[in-house]
C-alpha cells in the first residue's frame, strides 16, 4: 500500500506562483515513477507533469511546459512540482499519483494510487 500526501495549494492571481508537494509512504519511493494530473469542473482528468524513478527523466504536458517544473527528492520521497506565471485556465484540483512501473506514462491507467487532491485557483 502507498499513500500519497499532496499540499501547497491555492488561491494566487495569474503570473504568480506555487509549489505543490506530494509526500508518500512505503520503502520504494525510488522505485516508480511519479505524475502530477489535473481536474478542472466538467473536464477529463489530464496529465500535467512525470518524473522517472530516479528524476533524470522528465515530461511535460505542452500547455504547462516552460512554466511548470515536477522534480523529486527520493531521500524524503516527496515529489514537487513547481508552478510558475500560472494562468486561469490553470484553476483545477491537482493529483499526486503513483506509477505502475518506472517509466514515465502520460495516460490515468497507468497509475495505481492517487492522492486525494488539492484545489489550485488562479484569479485573473
Amino acid at each position: 500500500q502507498v499513500q500519497l500526501v499532496e499540499s501547497g495549494g491555492g488561491l494566487v492571481q495569474a503570473g504568480g506562483s506555487l509549489r505543490l508537494s506530494c509526500a508518500a509512504s512505503g520503502r520504494t519511493f525510488s522505485s516508480y515513477a511519479m505524475g502530477w494530473f489535473r481536474q478542472a469542473p466538467g473536464k477529463e482528468r489530464e496529465f500535467v507533469a512525470g518524473i522517472s524513478g530516479s528524476g533524470v527523466s522528465t515530461a511535460y504536458a505542452d500547455s504547462v511546459k516552460g512554466r511548470f517544473t515536477i522534480s523529486r527528492d527520493n531521500w524524503k520521497s516527496t515529489v514537487y512540482l513547481q508552478m510558475n506565471s500560472l494562468k486561469p485556465e490553470d484553476t483545477a484540483v491537482y493529483y499526486c499519483s503513483k506509477a505502475i512501473g518506472m517509466g514515465i506514462a502520460r495516460n490515468v491507467d497507468a497509475y495505481d494510487y492517487w492522492g486525494q487532491g488539492t484545489q489550485v485557483t488562479v484569479s485573473s
